[in-house]
């Protein structure tokens, strides 16, 4: 393509990016990291702990990644990457289930890694995974609690937390992909001109259907189909009326579904 074509076609890409963005935004709105770092603290709060943090599974690396900390003893702990195999946290993440422990000291899973990394090895420690209808994302730890032992209320308050961690967590997600999405329409633009043997041009729609496949292939995890249904939407511009108009009915009577249901249902609860 010409040095032209190929901005226009720049151009056209980062619209079409941009439209499935908005789309996926609607549909899952992206949360601060503020608040991930809120819902610790109430939890520090609540169960009267040292600490509390949240660990997230990168795929890719197949790492427990630190996101988030709270509390006196939180440190430094954000960033760091454990094996999602590995102590009481990828215990809890492996297996999904919860589990607290009233001295690491005579566990076998204890993991000393974090603790020498932040200084700050605790004595015990309660586990909860992230978990949803979509699978199970990561852990919840909450570190000391200063009134004693954790007891199985404690299991309960810090399922709740988890819950939100949860739902915050998978939003977050959406912001990220969007890089990922980006750099995938680009290099399909990239790949397809490579391909191209004459000066021709890529419309608008074929453009829209390279951005379509790199929407897609965001969505073939375990994680919620959002960018599934983002590509979706953004191709309701080029359909008529009364079809947008039904989508929007459709949209609409599966919201009033999960809401009469409760907040917290999924398929097979």
């Amino acid at each position: 393509m010409t040095e032209r074509r190929a901005a226009d076609a720049i151009l056209l890409t980062l619209a079409a990016v941009a439209r499935r963005l908005d789309a996926g935004e609607r549909v899952t709105p992206a949360a601060d990291d503020d608040l991930l770092t809120t819902i610790l603290a109430t939890a520090t709060l609540v169960l009267d702990a040292q600490a509390a943090s949240v660990a997230v599974h990168d795929p890719t690396a197949d790492r427990l990644v630190f996101l988030a900390s709270a509390g006196p003893a939180g440190g430094d702990v954000v960033g760091l990457q454990l094996d999602p195999a590995a102590g009481i946290a990828g215990y809890a993440f492996t297996t999904g289930q919860q589990l607290a422990i009233a001295d690491v000291t005579t566990d076998p899973r204890f993991d000393r890694t974090i603790a020498d990394a932040t200084g700050y090895v605790p004595a015990s420690i309660l586990a909860t995974p992230l978990t949803d209808a979509d699978g199970t994302i990561g852990v919840l730890e909450v570190l000391d609690r200063r009134g004693g032992t954790f007891t199985l209320r404690d299991l309960e308050v810090a399922g709740v937390v988890a819950a939100a961690a949860t739902m915050v967590v998978r939003r977050r997600r959406s912001a990220v992909d969007a890089v990922a999405l980006l750099r995938g329409a680009l290099a399909a633009l990239a790949a397809h001109d490579g391909a191209e043997t004459g000066d021709q041009g890529l419309d608008d729609a074929a453009i829209d259907a390279l951005v379509s496949d790199a929407t897609q292939s965001l969505s073939t995890g375990p994680d919620d189909p959002t960018w599934r249904l983002a590509d979706r939407i953004a191709r309701l511009r080029d359909v008529d009326p009364e079809s947008v108009d039904l989508a929007t009915d459709w949209l609409d009577a599966l919201l009033r579904r999960r809401g009469a249901r409760g907040p917290g249902s999924g398929p097979g609860r």
